[in-house]
């Protein structure tokens, strides 16, 4: 990470939700991990919950987190696969007002450093909507690990150089 120590840091408000038909807050390793990373890095874990792979159901969900002032930003976790019940992309869809392609290009260019060509079944993806971000991660563990520790920990870091997505926060609602 590029960090400039002459920056000040500046904790944002995350949400964390995974997406699952099977997890509980008794098995939910992957937003476990994720919400541990965000606080170990010292933003403020807002709100966290579970969402079944349901497109109203997280729509919904992010909706509401998108009104709370408190949120700036929103990490899922869970439903960017291929098979039927993998919808988390087609929430983040009926949300966006804009996609941030390079999130989920660089996340499959680092994933295959880890886990090869499987990688390609991977949709992560990424979208400001109403002035906030939603990144969405895979489920598994690795993937979260590797989301965070090597994208969202720089780039939600206020003092990542030359740029990150902190520093754009105040202009992501402009019209």
């Amino acid at each position: 990470m590029a960090v400039d120590k002459s920056r000040q840091f500046k904790p944002i408000g995350i949400a964390v939700l995974t997406v699952s038909d099977t997890r509980t807050t008794a098995d939910d390793t992957s937003g476990d991990i994720l919400c541990a990373r965000v606080k170990s890095a010292g933003h403020h874990l807002v709100a966290r919950a579970i969402e079944r792979d349901d497109v109203p159901r997280i729509v919904n969900r992010l909706r509401n987190w998108l009104d709370d002032r408190t949120v700036d930003a929103i990490i899922t976790t869970g439903g960017t696969g291929l098979t039927g019940r993998d919808v988390t992309p087609a929430a983040l869809d009926a949300i966006k007002d804009k996609d941030i392609p390079g999130f989920g290009e660089l996340f499959r260019w680092l994933s295959f450093k880890t886990i090869g060509t499987s990688t390609i079944q991977s949709r992560a993806c990424a979208v400001v909507a109403r002035g906030k971000y939603v990144f969405a991660l895979p489920g598994s563990n690795g993937a979260v690990k590797d989301g965070w520790d090597m994208i969202l920990a720089e780039q939600l870091d206020s003092r990542n150089a030359p740029c990150n997505f902190v520093e754009l926060m105040p202009r992501l609602g402009e019209a």
